[in-house]
C-alpha cells in the first residue's frame, strides 16, 4: 500500500496549493491513501468546515488535526458529524468528535489513522503513551487494518521518537508534526514503522513557521512590528510517502518537498503493478503491492 502524509496546511497560499495538487499527486505517486493536517488551514489558526470539504473533495481520504482544531467556534458541529475530520485522540472526554477513524477504499483495503497529541511543553491533555497503547490494542495490524498511521501532534522531537520506537511494529507509519519544519530523520525502525519526527507544514517558508517574519520577529526582539498573520509567498508542499508490504510493514519512506523555497525531492512514482493495460485504457485492480 502507498500512503502520503502532507504535513500542517498554513493559510490560503499552503491551502489552495494542496487542493490545486492533491489529484495530480493522487495518479502521479500511484497513491491508496491520502492524509493531510488542516489544523492551522484557515488563516493560519484552526480550519473551517468549507476548508475541510475542499480537502476532502480534491483528494484527501482523512484530515487530522492538533492543539488548534477547536479555533473555530464552526468546527464543533461538523467535527460531530463528519468523521473523517479527527481530533487529537488524547483530548478531553467530552469534546466532540473521534481520534482516529478507518477507512476502505474501493480495492479493500483498509487504513486505519490514530491522531493524538504529546504533553511535552503542550497544554494540559490526557498521557499520550496510554492513547497510543490503547489505539493499537483496539485496531491491530492484519486483524483490523491493513495499514496504520499516526500523527503525533507536539513540540518535543524526544517525546515522538519515543512513541515512534513504542508503537514499532505495531503501526505502518508515524509522523510528528506542529513544529512546522520537517526533519531529516525519516526512517524504517527495527519493528518495521516508517517514522519522521516532524513532516513540515505545507506553507510559504520565507517566514516564522508560516507566520509573516517581520511580525513574528518583532515578537522575540520587543519591537513595534506588523499585526501577526500568515505569510503568503510561495507554498511548499511538505509530506512523507510510505510504502508498506501485504503485513502492513513499511518497506520504504521518502520525503516530499514541492514547490517554494525548500529543496525538491519528488518520492520515487513506482507504476501500480496491478495495472492492467486493455487497449488503451488502464484498469486498476486495487491489489496491495507485495
Amino acid at each position: 500500500m502507498r500512503v502520503l502524509f502532507l504535513g500542517d496546511i498554513v493559510g490560503r497560499s499552503g491551502r489552495n496549493a494542496v487542493i490545486e495538487q492533491l489529484p495530480g499527486l493522487r495518479r502521479e505517486l500511484a497513491l491508496d491513501f491520502i492524509v493531510v493536517n488542516v489544523e492551522n488551514a484557515a488563516g493560519g489558526f484552526g480550519v473551517t468546515p468549507a476548508i475541510c470539504d475542499d480537502v476532502l473533495a480534491a483528494g484527501a481520504d482523512v484530515l487530522t488535526t492538533g492543539n488548534h482544531v477547536w479555533d473555530k467556534r464552526e468546527i464543533f458541529d461538523y467535527i460531530a458529524n463528519q468523521p473523517r475530520l479527527l481530533r487529537p485522540l488524547n483530548m478531553a472526554e467530552g469534546v466532540p468528535g473521534e481520534g482516529s477513524v478507518t477507512v476502505t477504499n474501493d480495492a479493500g483495503q483498509r487504513f486505519t489513522v490514530v491522531n493524538v497529541i504529546t504533553n511535552l511543553f503542550m497544554a494540559d491533555y490526557e498521557p499520550v503513551f496510554p492513547a497510543v497503547n490503547a489505539a493499537l490494542v483496539r485496531n491491530k495490524l492484519g486483524r483490523d487494518a491493513d495499514f496504520i498511521m499516526i500523527d503525533v501532534h507536539g513540540e518535543a522531537t524526544s517525546e515522538k521518537m519515543a512513541i515512534g520506537h513504542y508503537a514499532d511494529g505495531r503501526a505502518s507509519m508515524v509522523v510528528g508534526t506542529h513544529t512546522h519544519v520537517p526533519t531529516a530523520d525519516h526512517q524504517i525502525l527495527a519493528g518495521g514503522t516508517a517514522y519522521q519526527s516532524d513532516t513540515g507544514m505545507c506553507g510559504d517558508y520565507d517566514s516564522v513557521i508560516g507566520m509573516n517574519k517581520e511580525a513574528a520577529t518583532a515578537r522575540f526582539t520587543g519591537t513595534d512590528g506588523p499585526r501577526l498573520s500568515v505569510a503568503m509567498g510561495a507554498p511548499t508542499l511538505c509530506g512523507l510517502l510510505v510504502e508498506s508490504d501485504a503485513d502492513g510493514r513499511a518497506i520504504s519512506v521518502e520525503p516530499l518537498r514541492r514547490g517554494g523555497r525548500l529543496s525538491a525531492h519528488t518520492p520515487t512514482a513506482a507504476p501500480r503493478e496491478t495495472e492492467l493495460a486493455i487497449g488503451s485504457d488502464v484498469i486498476d485492480a486495487g491489489v496491495t503491492r507485495a
